[in-house]
């Protein structure tokens, strides 16, 4: 006699689960005091690289196609060159390590673990749920006082996250915000359409009490970009509406609209009378600069932009930058960046280690755009290009205000899987 309930094989499963346990453990508080080192989804990353192996391994699948292979390994040059330019050894391991985990290792897992366009929508809709999360956390945070410290009261929206790394929740919010808009603008169900649209608009919320300047300029950058591959007479009925939301949430409600009305106009105080995040922005920009015209092909090292920055900054640089609320007590937190991706790779790394990088990147933008270009004429598929290219475009311009760092980082390097799984998965388009 056989019993009629039986366990789903292991074959029948996902394989894209361990992703999913990486985006779920970002859910999860971080510890009081938590920086910017590994974490347990780091950790979990890991395990996404090793499931992929063993995979490959018992299917006996070729690993990456020639076009994937070159544009996913095209960083391990500069990252060697610079690894070998380390003060230490030891900085020069750990940096390539990290370097290789974001931008390489797991792309290139996330990329063979997706099986197809069901796959695909699972991550962006999970990456969706974490944001309404994060982002409910940070409302409350915001109405009960119970945020981080913004201008002298603990109101700023950060999610579990915490203090120290402000950015988390922006982040992830932002991530969630750019695959809830490609969702609804694909040609799915209405119901799940609708379901997605909601989920955008509810997440203009906790990204405007993140008081994250550049989450918000790379937010609104790709939701233009979204609206427009999707098609011109979409794009101005959608945005009339967000921006008819926008300022009954914003005005109408009062959702904090001093304080962001002040936020908003100090992007562009950038000579005149800026505050003094700003400052020390352009004052670590200018050092990172001035590191790279002094080592132009190599730069100076992987983890090297530290031990440099006194040398090449101006004295306009305050000491650090001050964190307070959301369980943390009071710290001088080190600036230990220059918060541009890209003027950090061209600092550490030299010509070569930004040549290699940033035209990877750009040619998965190139590729991604190439294969929605054929989907938004006819067939399948529209939803997963807009949100690849969203997550894309959003990266890229959100680097040039930030870099990696913080326990959200790990989104990034499942982000350039999903791009690379639609730009370079050879039936991405079409199955």
């Amino acid at each position: 006699m056989t019993h009629a309930l039986t366990l789903p094989r292991v074959r029948e499963l996902p394989p894209v689960l361990p992703v999913l346990a990486v985006i779920g453990l970002l859910a999860l508080p971080i510890g009081p005091g938590g920086e910017g080192g590994a974490g347990p989804a780091d950790a979990v990353s890991a395990l996404v690289v090793l499931s992929c192996v063993l995979r490959l391994v018992r299917e006996r699948r070729r690993p990456l196609s020639g076009t994937a292979a070159v544009l996913l390994g095209l960083p391990v040059v500069g990252l060697a060159v610079a690894a070998m330019g380390a003060s230490s050894a030891g900085a020069g391991l750990t940096g390539m390590g990290r370097y290789l985990q974001i931008f390489v290792l797991v792309p290139a897992a996330v990329l063979l673990l997706i099986r197809g366009r069901a796959d695909f929508r699972l991550l962006a809709w999970a990456f969706v749920g974490l944001a309404v999360w994060q982002g409910a956390i940070g409302v409350h945070q915001f109405l009960t006082g119970t945020g981080a410290s913004y201008q002298g009261e603990e109101i700023r929206a950060v999610g579990t996250f915490g203090a120290q790394d402000v950015m988390g929740m922006a982040t992830v919010v932002s991530f969630g915000l750019v695959c809830a808009v490609g969702l609804a603008l694909g040609r799915t169900p209405v119901r799940q359409r609708a379901v997605a649209a909601g989920c955008a608009l509810a997440l203009l919320v906790p990204l405007a009490l993140s008081f994250s300047r550049g989450a918000w300029i790379a937010t609104v950058v790709t939701i233009v970009v979204q609206l427009v591959l999707a098609g011109l007479g979409r794009a101005l009925k959608v945005g009339a509406v967000v921006a008819a939301l926008g300022v009954i949430l914003v005005g109408g409600f009062g959702v904090g609209s001093a304080m962001l009305q002040e936020r908003v106009d100090s992007i562009t105080q950038v000579t005149d009378t800026p505050d003094q995040s700003v400052t020390d922005r352009y004052t670590m920009w200018a050092a990172a600069v001035g590191m790279w015209r002094e080592h132009p092909l190599t730069g100076v090292g992987l983890k090297g932009f530290p031990e440099h920055r006194d040398a090449h900054a101006s004295l306009a640089l305050s000491a650090g930058s001050d964190t307070e609320g959301a369980g943390a007590a009071f710290r001088k937190q080190p600036l230990l960046s220059p918060h541009n991706m890209y003027l950090l790779i061209l600092a550490e790394q030299g010509l070569i280690g930004l040549l290699a990088l940033a035209g990877g990147w750009l040619a998965l933008l190139v590729c991604g755009l190439r294969r929605l270009a054929r989907v938004r004429r006819s067939g399948p598929g529209l939803d997963c290009a807009l949100v690849a290219c969203g997550l894309l475009v959003w990266q890229l311009t959100d680097f040039a205000y930030a870099d990696i760092g913080g326990p959200s980082t790990v989104l990034t390097a499942v982000c350039f899987g999903l791009v690379a799984w639609w730009a370079l998965a050879e039936k991405a388009g079409t199955r």
